[in-house]
């Protein structure tokens, strides 16, 4: 080879060897180092920077266990940063994607967990001022993604939990619509207090508040005039609760009802 051509090669040569390596970025390798930076982030509360990198991370890896793991991951970033509805989006977002996920339980249950912690306030407003027109989707969305994880994941690690947090929400909102029904009963607007109490009954029947709920509604219907509509519900009254304190003959002091903590 003439020297001219050897000294060529070697130039060709070495700028190869002093040239930086490019990793594949959607390598597995670029992608374990990628995560592993967005969980020390997430675990030093640079959640802003987590979700950048774990969107990268999302796109690179899309269909596999990895990808799912990072969506799941923003949530949590976006709830831990204060943004609820960007983590239900992102949590909405996952459900809708990944059906048969193994995670769905933990999707559920996290979904769950962030409108619960956001309306956990429910009971110390109850005896606040005009509670009428509050909204209460939080609650209800909550407890939609409670009773899902239970009924379709029984035996997930999260379904004992689930169930509690279910009927504990239970209860708040029929507390919640019972005293709605006693603020307009207190105020003289007795068809709305009817009207209120027995949307209470009928969508929290097992519900401790749904006794006051009947009684509510035994009251309204007395001052409008209507005793067919009285009589009829007293009657579900005493079937349901003989001993019931709003029941002529059973008067004692009220005792303070369950969900008052203070």
């Amino acid at each position: 080879m003439p020297a001219r051509v050897l000294a060529g090669s070697l130039v060709l040569a070495l700028a190869a060897c002093s040239s930086p390596f490019k990793e594949d970025p959607n390598s597995q390798a670029s992608l374990d180092k990628l995560y592993s930076e967005a969980k020390e982030d997430l675990a030093t509360g640079g959640y802003d920077r987590a979700i950048k990198g774990l969107e990268k991370i999302e796109g690179r890896a899309a269909g596999t266990v990895l990808a799912q793991q990072a969506q799941l991951d923003i949530a949590w970033a976006y709830y831990k940063s204060g943004e609820r509805a960007q983590a239900i989006s992102a949590l909405d977002r996952f459900i809708k994607l990944n059906p048969s996920s193994p995670a769905m339980d933990y999707a559920l249950y996290m979904k769950g967990t962030v409108n619960f912690n956001e309306d956990m306030g429910l009971f110390g407003r109850l005896a606040s001022q005009d509670v009428a027109e509050r909204d209460q989707q939080a609650s209800r969305d909550a407890l939609l993604a409670f009773r899902q994880l239970v009924e379709q994941f029984p035996d997930s690690k999260y379904a004992e939990d689930a169930a509690v947090r279910v009927d504990f929400i239970t209860n708040t909102l029929a507390a919640y619509e019972v005293h709605v029904a006693r603020y307009y009963f207190n105020r003289g607007a007795y068809v709305a207090a009817a009207n209120r109490a027995q949307s209470a009954v009928k969508e929290f029947e097992t519900a401790p508040a749904a006794e006051e709920a009947l009684s509510i509604m035994v009251r309204s219907y007395e001052q409008l005039g209507l005793p067919k509509l009285r009589d009829d519900a007293e009657r579900v009254l005493r079937k349901s609760f003989p001993q019931s304190q709003y029941l002529a003959g059973n008067e004692r002091v009220a005792k303070k009802p369950w969900w008052k903590l203070w």
